[in-house]
Formats: structure tokens, C-alpha cells, sequence
């Protein structure tokens, strides 16, 4: 049967703008010149050489991952990428704080199937130091590798591979695996490993697995930065040249199987909404088919213009949200197509839909400009994150991928051209050969998860097993033992010149602040409102939320869907959000798209239409999302604890999740959404800012053109009332119940009494030796003594208004209430007997000053830091005077600012977990406990 298209389709709005630039010419903007050498032993070294920044990227890849793992073993390959983060015969202690001592940036390590990876961003003046510790423990670790090591490891793993269960679809990666591979296939185990493996594994398994798998002749070295080939040969060879090969590394092939007919299987789990899963074992990476099958699937349910997204969601109305992807990997990949069925609609029907949607693709393929959008798409995000030289994305990663997956270094570049020649005929080819084959349907229901699923032990759906969370702060260490061969020398390292911020006004007055950063052909604008989540309707809570969500559904010329199709074929995104204190509007564009991108982005801005139908829709959307928040560990304690900190009346007593309450998203009105808008999101109460590869003279004059006519409103501009109740706020525990929950989440927090505005830069320092770095107190307790936690620590959230103090750790159930205990005495004895010693302040200082040349250097890094610079008042060159305020800062400032801001004796603490497990250990800690429920 043919597709029915949504009513609201329609021809692209026509623009004044030039039409989008040729693929062609963004395949021939993507370039990362390399050099490579190999030594005697093996070592293979890639070197590109990027001069924007002082500041070198460090990748080291050895190819080896879970997939390498024989019968019994599975988790090796993770557990061992934690040892190595734990000290080698020349440079013993946790690596992590030798990292903090240089000002390391993106650092961690990670391991999925077919390898682990080390990374670092260092100043260029400490590179030496980064090769140095990264030699010691490819040649020099097992003298260091002790059983107590082992077993604290062993913990911290399984308490990550609980905290990834404790998720809401948690067990599907295995469910998945189990149903797709045949038994021993080297893929059919997650990577996180299984708890009795786990338990079994031995000082001797763990030094053999180093001894065959760790060798230079398996690694690639990947350095890109501020370095050239004749230095980085000098200094490689010094650092890594002495280290013997190891064995012969020996691959292990895996077939890309296919399933003899469609399997099925229906799980429970604490759930917001039904999700439906189609998933297909595909070829690797090697195989010219995955980026023909990429675009298939982006088409199908990836762009935001998808055909699931325009028919199932908007059209249809019976889905919240799709997606469609593949998952990538060396000699597989898994396809993945996912609907998540809109709460009170029959899932086996909209599966039934699905099915005949994707038969319809199957049998007629993709338009050509479907294919072009998705290529654009494609290729407009690998431009962006080549801006970096590391992280997950940069220079580096690019260049190890390629060498390690593929033996090539610029496999990319070749990706990019066969996406860009991409031709309806050739991915509909694709997709008909492979997801024609059998498919496995996979239903995950809201209910109570079974025995059988439980006993899969899986983790969270397919990602790579971090050494650390990438999303939480770094861990902070103690000081580092001293090694027995000398670490190098720092070569000084120039405190940071951030680029000028140039200033401007259009003509109706909205101010303009522009930095240029032109690494990569990319502008990025953020039109921000003195609004955010503070502004938000008390009586109806969710309206800020829902106006945001509502900006790039539809204006009075332009629907959605057209939105949605134009972004893709400019290869531009515009994203709307709320934080505490702003409303931003942000937009990604490349640089020759910029001026049609900017005609896009005002026109959300400016003319929402806040359709009486996207509001339903969108109105059905974030209900589902509360929903979800409510069935989370870390959301169900930010829903409950804010309210609790600063009372109902405050602009931040509301849900820190930002989605607002039920009862409010239900009661906004259109007209609600309109008042909002025509308050807060106004020229009087904006400012634009930019970043990236433009000037100030080119952009003025179209931002002039997009924004310089646009008049306020006659109506009063919004503003927010910051004004503390007087209710008594005692310390206390609420137990939130989460049944069959393998781990306990711990949220707790105060009022400092000190205003982003005050600029707290001592206090925030001392937090850091508190609980905001990999080397913190609570960290080094909870995870590295104790091995109660995968990660734990400390945050002050950079607000405007009044700051709180956040103390968080996931940890194992059955340590709930000593954690606390634990947790309560590390804060006690830090604002008294046991203060900043001189190593923390110096470790703390060093990593402040030595780690800012490597803050900001993409153009998202400068647009965020100026954001913030003009949210809290703060000049222009704040970020240049930093180096002198923290070096003219001691232990003794340390302390006195914390124990000026901080009462531990004012702490109220959150815990969500099994309340028949938890309860019982909560009398030890010696405060009231009381039981939390989410109502609303």
C-alpha cells in the first residue's frame, strides 16, 4: 500500500536566501592531514598537526575488546581498562590524578568490542609527561597490579554494571545479543561482562590478558595538536622505543549472521511508554553497504524529518518518539529502529503499523532529496566535531578508527565521498538486502521485570564501558606516589589568551557579542532571553518547557515538517532549551548555509504559531517524559529535592528536570504559550551571541536583517521575584521506593547562601577537592577505598541566584545507609579537622590553570564561556585573569570559604531504591526518615 503523506507536508518555504551548498564542496572542507610511522616494535604513530590551541591530543588504541574475551572470561577487556587507570611500576597511585596535575582535558578510557581506548588533551608543555605515564603503563604495569587492586576494581565495575541495570530498558542489550548471535559468537556478550566472571577473574587471568593483548605492535598512538612529525618521532621513540613487542596479535573473525526467521519476545520493565524495538545484524564497518544502509536508516527514522517521525508521530499521532540507527562495528553492526508507543494506544497495532511502514520503504526507497538531506546531515556533523583535536569525536579519534578498524587512517574521507554520492537506487539496494532479511521484534512493557530477564545481568543499551561517566565531573585523586624513574619536567605553559570578544547593537537595540574561532567552516548563534525555567509559570509549571519545544513545530509561513527539511538541507540544527536563569535559542550552521540558516532561525524566534495540533502533540510528548523522569533514578530526585531546598515559592523550588509537573503541562493553554512568549522572548530582553568562522562585519549585517526590525510587544516584559520563605528546612532522609532497583541513588543538597553573581570562585575551587574532581574526597572513599560506587562526588550549579550544594552517588544497594554515613563524615571532616591539605590546593591549582588553554577551543567551548561570562556580570577577559586569582589562592581561603557556605548539618538527603532493602540500614545514620512519593 502506498505511504500516505501527513496533510501538513508541503513544498520547501520559499527563502531570499542561496540555495544549500553542493555536497561536494562539504566533502572537500572535511581534511585531517597526517603523517605516520611505525617503530621497531611495532608502535604505529599517526601525527596531525593543528596549531589553534597550545595543546596536544594523546589517543593510544590497542585492538582488543570484549569480543576477544573466551568462554568464562567476558569483562576482561572493561576490567582491565580500570586497572590501567591505577598506577604502573614507574608512576604508581591513580593515573587520573597524575592527568589532573598536567590540566588534562577530555580525558578517559573506554572499551567496547573490538577495543580500548586511552585519551588525553594536554598543554603542549606537558606532553612529555602524557607520553611518559602512557609508556609506563603500556610497558611497565604488571609490578604494579596488586589483588587489592583487583578486587576495588572488581567492585567499582559491578557497581557500573548496576547502575546501567538500574535504568529504564536496562536489560535489552543483552536480550538483544542473546536473540540475534548464535552461542559463541564472539559478539553475543556485553562488554560490561557477566558477575560471575567478574568474580572469578584472577591475578593470573588479568597479567595474562595484559601480557597477549597489551603490546605495541597492538596499539595505535594518535598525537594531533600542536606538534609536528620530526618532534613527535624524538619523543615517541624516547618513551615508547624500549618497549619489547608483544605476541603475534591474533584476530578473531566473527560472521555477520543472519536469523532463520523472525524471532519475537516481550519484556517488562519500569517503563514510561511501550517501546518497540526492529533490530538486524549488519556488515561492519569495512563494508561499502553500511554507509548506503546508514542514510536508509536516517531517512527512515533518523532525521528529525523522518518517514516514522512525520507519520507515527505527527501524523498519526500514536508515537512520542523514533529513532533509527546502526551501531557500528569492526567486523558487524547492529541495525536498530525503535518506536515509542504513545501511552493509551494499542503497541501491538502501532507494531503492525511500523511493520507496513517499513515494508512500503523496502519496496519504493527513499526520494532524492531525502537521500540529500540525510547526507547533509551526515556530513555537517562530522565537519562540527573536527573542530576538536581529542574527545570522542575530534582529530584523533577520526585518525585511530580508521588505522585500527581498517588499517587506514583517512577511512573518513572515503565514508564521506561514498555518502555523498549516496543515489536513491543505492540505498534503497542497501536497505532491501539487509533489513529484508529476518528481523528481531523486541517489546519492551511497562510492568515487573521477570526472573528470566533479570537473570540476563545485562547493562545499559548499546554504548562503550567508560572509565568514567563523560557526563559527570571528572574524579579527583590524592596525591600521587612518586615514581621510581623521574617523571618529565613541565615546560611552561602560557596562561590562556582568550580570543577578543568583539560588541555591538542591532538597531532596535538587542545587544551582540562575537569571538571568531575559524578551525572548521561553522558559525554557531545563540539568541538568549532572561527567562529559563525560573520564569516559569508556578500555577502551570511545564509552560517554559512546552513554549521551547513548541518554537521549531511550526511559524505562521512555515510547518513543521518544513522546519525540519530545510535544517536538513542546509545541514544546520536549531535547538531551543531553558536553563535555570536563560532561554536559548542556538543554531549550527555552516558557514556557506549561514545566511538561509539565520532567515530560519528568526523566524522560529519571531513567529511560533503554537498550532492548536502541535500543541496536543507536543502537550502528549512531555507528559510521556515526566513519566519517563518518574521511572529514573537521578530525575525522581531531581523532581523531589529542589522544592524541599528552596521552598515553592522561589523561582528554583520547581523540578530541576525542567519538564515541569503533570497537572501543569495539562492545564497550559495555547494562549498561556502565546503570554509567555510576548513576556519573556522579546528584543528588549535579549542578547545574541556568536561564535566561529565569521567577522563581526560580516554577521552584523545579517543579523541586522533577520532581527534589527523586530519590535517588543506592547505588554510588560517578564521578571523574576528571587525571595527565600522562612520555613524551617531540618535535615532529614525521603526514601523514594523504586522495587527490584539493584542499586540506590543518593541525592542530597543545601543552600550555600552565596549567588552565582558573587562570583564564588574560592568556594567552587574547594569544591573541587571536596567532590568535583576524579581525585575528590568522597570519590577516593566511595569508588576508590571502598568500592561502593561507580561514581560519587559533589556540584555547585552555576545559577545566578542562590547556589546549592548537590551531593550525588549511585551506590550498591546493600552499603545505602553506610554510604551516607560515609559521605556525611568525608564532608564533616573537611570543614574541620581534616581541611585543604598544600598537595590538594597545589593538585586543584595546577589543574585549574594548566587545564584552561584546552577549555575553549572549539567554538561551542567560546559561545558557552561568553554565556556564561554575561549571565553572572563578569568581564570579557574573566577567563585571562583566572591563572592569577587561583595562584594567589591557599589552603587556608580554601577552607574558610567552605565553611562559610557550607552547614553539613543542613543536608537533606534523597534516596531512590528497594525501600524493603534500604529502610532497615537508614536508623544507623541517625536522622529522620521520612517516605517521598511523586504525585505530580
Amino acid at each position: 500500500m502506498a505511504v500516505p503523506v501527513p496533510a501538513m507536508s508541503a513544498a520547501p518555504a520559499k527563502t531570499n536566501a542561496a540555495a544549500p551548498a553542493a555536497l561536494s564542496s562539504l566533502v572537500a572542507a572535511v581534511n585531517i592531514p597526517y603523517e605516520q610511522f611505525t617503530l621497531k616494535n611495532g608502535l604505529r604513530v599517526i601525527v596531525h598537526t593543528d596549531r589553534k590551541a597550545p595543546v596536544v591530543a594523546v589517543s593510544v588504541w590497542y585492538h582488543v575488546g570484549s569480543r576477544f574475551e573466551p568462554a568464562g572470561k567476558t569483562g576482561f577487556a572493561h576490567l582491565f581498562e580500570h586497572l590501567m587507570f591505577y598506577g604502573s611500576e614507574n608512576a604508581d597511585g591513580p593515573f587520573f590524578g597524575r592527568l589532573e596535575d598536567i590540566g588534562a582535558t577530555d580525558w578517559n578510557g573506554t572499551t567496547w568490542f573490538d577495543r580500548t581506548n586511552y585519551f588525553e588533551t594536554v598543554p603542549t608543555g606537558a606532553l612529555d609527561r602524557a607520553l611518559f605515564l602512557e609508556a609506563d603503563r603500556m610497558g611497565h604495569l604488571l609490578g604494579a597490579v596488586t589483588q587489592a587492586k583487583l578486587d576495588t576494581q572488581r567492585g567499582v565495575v559491578q557497581n557500573e554494571k548496576r547502575m546501567g541495570e538500574n535504568q529504564p530498558y536496562g536489560l535489552v542489550e543483552y536480550a538483544q545479543l542473546a536473540a540475534m548471535l548464535p552461542v559463541g559468537h564472539p559478539y553475543r556478550h556485553s562488554t560490561i561482562g557477566s558477575m560471575a566472571d567478574l568474580n572469578a577473574a584472577s591475578l593470573a587471568d588479568v597479567q595474562n590478558w595484559f601480557k597477549t593483548h597489551y603490546g605495541p605492535n597492538n596499539a595505535v598512538l594518535v598525537l594531533a595538536g600542536d606538534i609536528d612529525v620530526a618532534t613527535a618521532k624524538a619523543k615517541v621513540e624516547k618513551w615508547f622505543g624500549a618497549i619489547p613487542s608483544g605476541p603475534v596479535p591474533k584476530d578473531v573473525d566473527a560472521t555477520v549472521p543472519t536469523l532463520p526467521r523472525d524471532a519475537e519476545k516481550l519484556m517488562h520493565d519500569n517503563v514510561a511508554a511501550t517501546r518497540l524495538y526492529r533490530n538486524w545484524i549488519v556488515p561492519g564497518v569495512n563494508s561499502a553497504d553500511l554507509p548506503q544502509l546508514d542514510l536508509a536508516m536516517a531517512v527512515f527514522g533518523g532525521l528529525k524529518s523522518s518517514r516514522l517521525d512525520n507519520i507515527l508521530v505527527r501524523g498519526e499521532k500514536v508515537a512520542v518518539g523514533v529513532s533509527a540507527s546502526i551501531q557500528p562495528f569492526e567486523k558487524l553492526s547492529i541495525a536498530e529502529i525503535t518506536v515509542d508507543v504513545k501511552p493509551g494506544q494499542d503497541a501491538a497495532a502501532v507494531g503492525r503499523r511500523l511493520d507496513q511502514l517499513l515494508a512500503d520503504y523496502l519496496a519504493k526507497g527513499p526520494t532524492a532529496d531525502e537521500v540529500q538531506r540525510a547526507a547533509t546531515r551526515q556530513l555537517s556533523g562530522t565537519i562540527g566535531g573536527l573542530e576538536k583535536v581529542g574527545g570522542f569525536s575530534g582529530k584523533a579519534v577520526t585518525l585511530a578508527e580508521g588505522a585500527v578498524y581498517s588499517g587506514d587512517p583517512g577511512k573518513y574521507k572515503k565514508d564521506l565521498v561514498l555518502y555523498a554520492a549516496a543515489t536513491p537506487q543505492s540505498v534503497g539496494a542497501a536497505a532491501r538486502k539487509w533489513l529484508g532479511r529476518p528481523v528481531f521484534r523486541l517489546t519492551v512493557a511497562p510492568g515487573e521485570r521477570s526472573a528470566e530477564d533479570n537473570a540476563l545481568a545485562g547493562n545499559a543499551t548499546h554504548r562503550p564501558a567508560f572509565f568514567r561517566d563523560p557526563k559527570k565531573p571528572a574524579p579527583s585523586a590524592g596525591t600521587p606516589p612518586p615514581t621510581k624513574v623521574p617523571e618529565p619536567a613541565i615546560e611552561p605553559v602560557k596562561d590562556l589568551e582568550f580570543p577578543e570578544v568583539e560588541h555591538a547593537t542591532l538597531k532596535n537595540g538587542i545587544p551582540i557579542l562575537f569571538a571568531r574561532r575559524a578551525t572548521v567552516p561553522v558559525v554557531r548563534v545563540s539568541v538568549a532571553f532572561d527567562a529559563g525555567n525560573a520564569a516559569d509559570d508556578k500555577a502551570k509549571l511545564g509552560t517554559a518547557g512546552l513554549v521551547t519545544a513548541l518554537l521549531d513545530e511550526g511559524t505562521r509561513s512555515r510547518n513543521s515538517i518544513q522546519i525540519a527539511e530545510e535544517q536538513e538541507r542546509l545541514g544546520a540544527s536549531i535547538s531551543a532549551g531553558n536553563g535555570m536563569d536563560t532561554t536559548n535559542v542556538g543554531l549550527y550552521a555552516l558557514k556557506p548555509n549561514l545566511d538561509a540558516s539565520l532567515e530560519l532561525l528568526a523566524d522560529v524566534i519571531r513567529n511560533p504559531a503554537f498550532d492548536p495540533k502541535e500543541v496536543e502533540r507536543l502537550r502528549g510528548q512531555v507528559l510521556t517524559r515526566i513519566a519517563a523522569e518518574k521511572t529514573e533514578p537521578m530525575p525522581i530526585a531531581q523532581r523531589l529535592l529542589p522544592p524541599l531546598l528552596y521552598g515553592q515559592a522561589h523561582p528554583y523550588g520547581i523540578p530541576f528536570t525542567g519538564s515541569g509537573t503533570e497537572s501543569g503541562v495539562k492545564a497550559v493553554t495555547r494562549a498561556d504559550l502565546a503570554a509567555f512568549h510576548g513576556k519573556w522572548l522579546r528584543p528588549d530582553n535579549a542578547t545574541i551571541f556568536v561564535t566561529g568562522d565569521t567577522t563581526l562585519a560580516e554577521i552584523l549585517p545579517l543579523l541586522e536583517k533577520r532581527f534589527g526590525d523586530w519590535k517588543s510587544p506592547q505588554g510588560e516584559r517578564g521578571s523574576k521575584l528571587f525571595r527565600m520563605d522562612r520555613m524551617m528546612r531540618p535535615a532529614r532522609i525521603i526514601l523514594v521506593d523504586k522495587p527490584q532497583s539493584p542499586q540506590s541513588l543518593i541525592l542530597a543538597g543545601l543552600l550555600t547562601g552565596k549567588r552565582g553573581t558573587d562570583n564564588p570562585l574560592t568556594l567552587l575551587t574547594a569544591n573541587e577537592v571536596l567532590g568535583g574532581s576524579s581525585t575528590s574526597r568522597l570519590i577516593m572513599d566511595l569508588r576508590e577505598t571502598k568500592g561502593w560506587a561507580y561514581s560519587a562526588g559533589t556540584s555547585m550549579p552555576g545559577v545566578k541566584e542562590t547556589i546549592p550544594l548537590l551531593v550525588y552517588a549511585p551506590v550498591q544497594t546493600d552499603k545505602t545507609g553506610d554510604s551516607i554515613i560515609a559521605a556525611r563524615k568525608d564532608i564533616a571532616e573537611f570543614l574541620t579537622s581534616k581541611g585543604t591539605t598544600a598537595a590538594e590546593r597545589n593538585q586543584t591549582i595546577n589543574s585549574q590553570i594548566l587545564s584552561l588553554p584546552g577549555s575553549f577551543e572549539t567554538s561551542s567551548d567560546l559561545l558557552g564561556a561568553m554565556m556564561r561570562n554575561w549571565l553572572l556580570g563578569r568581564p570579557d577577559d574573566f577567563y585571562e585573569k583566572l591563572p592569577g586569582i587561583y595562584r594567589a589562592m591557599t589552603p587556608v581561603d580554601l577552607d574558610k570559604a567552605a565553611r562559610e557556605a557550607i552547614d553539613p548539618d543542613r543536608l537533606i538527603w534523597v534516596v531512590v531504591g528497594d525501600a524493603k532493602l534500604v529502610r532497615p540500614q537508614l536508623d544507623a545514620v541517625g536522622l529522620p526518615v521520612e517516605t517521598g512519593t511523586l504525585a505530580d
